[in-house]
């Protein structure tokens, strides 16, 4: 029988928090799922911790190192949910099996230059074998895809089919993030084992985008949320060129199939099929994104630039300080305690600005994404389930894109459906709305 969803890397820290929400999700009689991982007993103790609801999921080890075990257990599952990192080193093989056999597969990836990669690699021949490759499909990078998609569609809704974006700015409040040792394993990686000229190549605008647009604007020590009253200031926030990437991949994918509609069909569709109509979705030639973390004044955000410039460059170049890091950061397996995953909280804000109409005049659409619990674990635990969950039980409800396949990005592949389903989780609230300035004050339109 056909496995739905296969958890790879199921006993890591992240792999842990997905199988629980697996486990307990309301539509659990609608899906299967399996759990996957290097160490057999560590998978045993994993279902013997949450026996009840584990009792009939199958597990399998597998090292993704070979070949055959992997081939072979992708070929018996739908959807892969890849936590195995960092994926420079390990998120090859598992691509290649999924395109190899046509299934489908969502990671939680943040490296821009492996993105790019797998892009250049299995793009085409995922179209070919009905694959839908979702990278940076939790924290990174879904609420900033969801905030610049859904503040475009907010603006047609509006002003018209015909607005277009000018700009679109996300601030972020983050309370809570930790760092689990996975996560950590991948910093060193970065640090030590990516060439600098490719580090280099992933931060370009449009890196991963295939066609370009106009540059977004450069980052900075300070930041500021438009039409904010009281003002919202904050700093660079580190995630923030990764999530550019995608969002900027989602325009370009975006604007490719407005100017080329059959590249939004199924693989399978004829010349002359009726094709849906992606033109709506397009942000615009003008469009820019940028995003911040709040912060309460500017000092606090001059501390924090210079804080991450004295430990990133500690890091890159002392070897002593990454001695260090090794001893003192959560080993791998290791992340927040569940009191502190419950804790934790999100919220962002996103202003998108219409360019000028015809009469001057510019449209404003406040969008906002808030989370209850940890956001890069708890949180994106939920998310990267709700984007699987995707891909088996909305496929007909998906957007074009998903049915032509590809290395695509959470809003391409997913859409409102994937809104939508964060929205039920209980979680996670998204709201999108448009907003008049008048007289430096903001109101709800």
């Amino acid at each position: 029988m056909m496995i739905d969803i296969l958890v790879l890397g199921a006993t890591g820290y992240t792999g842990r928090l997905i199988t629980r929400y697996l486990a307990t999700h309301p539509q659990r009689p609608a899906f299967t799922f399996a759990l996957a991982a290097r160490s057999d007993s560590k998978l045993k103790a994993l279902v013997h911790e949450y026996s009840k609801s584990l009792a009939d999921v199958p597990i399998f080890v597998v090292n993704i190192a070979n070949h055959d075990e992997l081939d072979t257990v992708v070929q018996q599952t739908r959807v892969v949910i890849n936590t195995v990192g960092p994926y420079w080193h390990w998120g090859t093989p598992v691509v290649r099996a999924c395109v190899r056999y046509g299934r489908h597969y969502v990671d939680l990836t943040g490296e821009v230059y492996w993105v790019q990669d797998i892009i250049f690699e299995f793009d085409y021949v995922a179209t070919k074998s009905g694959s839908v490759i979702v990278p940076c499909a939790g924290l990174d990078s879904v609420p900033s895809d969801i905030l610049t998609y859904l503040g475009n569609k907010t603006l047609k809704a509006f002003a018209g089919p015909s607005a277009t974006v000018d700009k679109s700015t996300s601030a972020w409040k983050v309370r809570g993030s930790g760092i689990s040792g996975g996560t950590f394993s991948s910093i060193l990686t970065f640090l030590e084992d990516i060439p600098g000229e490719k580090a280099q190549a992933a931060r370009r605008d449009f890196a991963l985008s295939p066609v370009q647009g106009t540059p977004s604007p450069r980052p900075r020590a300070f930041y500021s949320l438009p039409i904010s009253n009281p003002p919202v200031q904050g700093a660079l926030y580190l995630m923030a060129i990764g999530n550019l990437q995608i969002v900027q991949r989602s325009w370009g994918l975006f604007e490719l199939a407005k100017r080329n509609p059959r590249l939004a069909l199924g693989p399978t569709s004829q010349p002359g099929a009726a094709h849906e109509d992606t033109s709506e979705l397009t942000y615009g030639s003008q469009f820019k994104y940028e995003e911040f973390l709040v912060l309460p004044t500017r000092l606090h955000s001059l501390l924090v630039v210079i804080f991450l410039v004295t430990v990133g460059l500690a890091m890159k170049l002392l070897p002593p300080a990454r001695w260090l890091a090794r001893r003192v950061m959560p080993q791998p397996g290791e992340g927040p305690t569940d009191e502190e995953l419950e804790k934790g909280a999100l919220n962002i804000t996103n202003i998108t600005t219409s360019t000028p109409n015809a009469q001057g005049r510019t449209t404003n659409v406040r969008t906002i994404f808030r989370g209850k619990g940890e956001p890069g674990y708890l949180l994106t635990s939920i998310i990267i389930v709700e984007c699987a969950l995707s891909l088996v039980l909305n496929v007909d409800a998906l957007p074009a894109f998903a049915k032509r396949g590809g290395v695509l990005t959470p809003m391409t592949a997913f859409g409102d459906v994937l809104i939508e389903r964060l929205k039920a989780s209980g979680r996670l609230s998204i709201e999108s709305e448009v907003v008049e300035v008048e007289n430096e004050r903001i109101k709800s339109s």
